[in-house]
């Protein structure tokens, strides 16, 4: 069973812990971290979800996503994803998350990386990921609206594709 830290608006560690599946009290918020990789080619990795998931399954997503555990900062959960998810080692500690989305229970940052990974190499399928393959902005939003990719807002991902060469809101 996973135990999360709890937050507080501020993003301050409460020294509270949570676990899965718990209701959060009013004012609590967790960590949730997602990593999207693109290749020199400017496609994303993305990930078809198992079967058995809980949420979304059988469902295309984004490279990798989930909740931090308790003791893990924002890097060292997106680390943990993309070695849980795709068997991939990343090193995270001296980046910092390309974007954070204020959701109803917690902040979700997004970490948008430039590698080059050989998809033969990666031990996929996996406990929770059944496929991945890399795919362009078009395919993605295509496949969100044919209702097999989970229903991000289309603008999240221009802006996701926008922001793989850069970081901030403005264009050079």
């Amino acid at each position: 069973m996973e135990i999360w830290d709890i937050y507080d608006k501020q993003r301050n560690r409460t020294n509270r812990q949570l676990r899965r599946g718990d209701a959060f009290e009013s004012g609590d918020y967790h960590l949730v971290v997602h990593v999207c990789l693109f290749n020199e080619k400017g496609e994303m990795l993305i990930q078809k979800r198992q079967s058995d998931r809980d949420h979304w399954p059988n469902m295309w997503d984004l490279t990798v996503g989930g909740s931090a555990i308790a003791g893990e900062d924002p890097q060292q959960a997106a680390e943990r994803e993309v070695k849980e998810e795709l068997g991939y080692e990343l090193n995270l500690a001296n980046q910092r998350p390309s974007l954070t989305i204020n959701f109803e229970n917690g902040f979700d940052d997004i970490f948008i990386v430039r590698t080059e990974v050989e998809l033969p190499s990666l031990p996929i399928p996996s406990e929770e990921v059944q496929e991945v393959k890399w795919a362009s902005k078009d395919v993605i939003l295509s496949k969100i609206e044919e209702g097999l990719f989970l229903p991000y807002y289309h603008s999240l991902i221009h802006l996701l594709f926008d922001m793989k060469d850069q970081r901030g809101a403005h264009r050079k």
